[in-house]
């Protein structure tokens, strides 16, 4: 079975950056994007568009922006390690954000890594594929993340 990524991103540039630089790696696992907090906790929390909880597949590994509109991502970082589906499911915060205490906050909640997004398209490729080798294929997910 193919391992999803989740990508939590709001801004179209960088899902498109992320998703060519994905492709281009040869990395072919499934892109599933939310672009917001709250659509990311629906799908991680498997609350499906009636309330009710689905059996959704978790994601591999999820690629956390911290901008984000209605509920930003340290506050679903916090969530995810409170819920039982989700609290070992491996989360790498990629973000623009150069702020010291977003990295002590983003580490504080049990992010696994924290990468700040480069500015240029070739180091974004380089990071990108680095994070899909990494995550999808060398990392060894818990158990309980895989079901």
């Amino acid at each position: 079975m193919t391992k999803i990524i989740l990508l939590v991103e709001d801004n179209p540039d960088d899902e498109e950056m992320t998703r060519v630089a994905l492709e281009q790696s040869n990395i072919a696992n499934r892109l599933v994007v939310a672009r917001d907090g709250v659509e990311a906790l629906d799908y991680l929390l498997g609350i499906g568009p009636d309330g009710a909880e689905s059996s959704r597949e978790l994601p591999a590994v999820v690629l956390l922006d911290l901008n984000l509109p209605r509920i930003d991502g340290l506050e679903v970082l916090r969530r995810m390690r409170h819920h039982e589906r989700t609290r070992n499911l491996p989360v790498v915060v990629l973000t623009s954000s150069v702020e010291e205490r977003d990295v002590i906050e983003s580490y504080g909640l049990g992010a696994n890594s924290y990468i700040r997004k480069p500015v240029e398209f070739d180091e974004f490729f380089e990071a990108t594929r680095q994070l899909g080798l990494y995550w999808l294929v060398f990392n060894e997910i818990p158990p309980r993340a895989a079901s």
